[in-house]
């Protein structure tokens, strides 16, 4: 099915701009959907970060990133890992979309989202299902989040777990701060973590939202 879903939009494009190439690629996924061979839908959702790419599967939502993140890279790591069935179905991510745009408006406290953790793996998934679970408007430390996955003194790896977080915002990487109430660093990069704590109305100790 994935090789003739490619031949048919390689000979729709070579039979010229009379064809609508996104009406076709949609009507493809929903062929390939219906026939239980989508496994990985992405589609773009707009905010006030900029474009957000969400990626889900039967599972749930398996990556959120921003713009600036290679999305063909993140294409191949799901092909690798999660699998190589793919397609871009936007209306398959509506729900996720309709979440994100009632949380930017200051209508949704907690994302009711189920997860796909297949990128995730080991301490790592403890560290981000610990995370998961902070409040919106709390904040958390590096070794608080350490601590709750099991490892006290591993709040380095922490971190790294956290700047490694495929699923940002719905899993609140941006809640956890420095003991000293520092920002640290995000990988969506420190301007957009303040600017998610100041819509919780979280504020660091200088007053700035870290």
């Amino acid at each position: 099915m994935s090789d003739d879903l490619e031949r048919r939009l390689a000979d729709a494009a070579a039979a010229g701009p009379s064809l609508d190439l996104e009406r076709l690629r949609a009507a493809l996924a929903h062929r390939a959907d219906e026939e239980g061979l989508l496994d990985v839908a992405h589609g773009t959702c707009e905010s006030p970060l900029g474009p957000l790419t969400v990626m889900i599967t039967q599972r749930g939502l398996v990556r959120l990133s921003y713009a600036g993140e290679e999305l063909a890279a993140q294409l191949e790591e799901l092909a690798d890992r999660v699998s190589p069935r793919i397609l871009a179905a936007p209306e398959r991510t509506d729900g996720v979309r309709r979440q994100l745009d009632e949380y930017f408006a200051g209508e949704r406290a907690e994302f009711d989202l189920p997860i796909d953790w297949s990128l995730v793996r080991g301490f790592a998934r403890g560290v981000l299902r610990a995370t998961a679970r902070i409040p919106y408007g709390v904040i958390s430390t590096y070794r608080e989040i350490a601590t709750e996955a099991g490892s006290p003194r591993a709040y380095r790896a922490a971190g790294n777990a956290l700047g490694g977080n495929p699923v940002p915002i719905v899993v609140p990487c941006h809640r956890v701060l420095h003991a000293d109430g520092s920002l640290g660093g995000y990988t969506g990069g420190l301007e957009r973590k303040r600017f998610l704590l100041r819509l919780e109305g979280v504020r660091g100790p200088n007053g700035d939202g870290g």
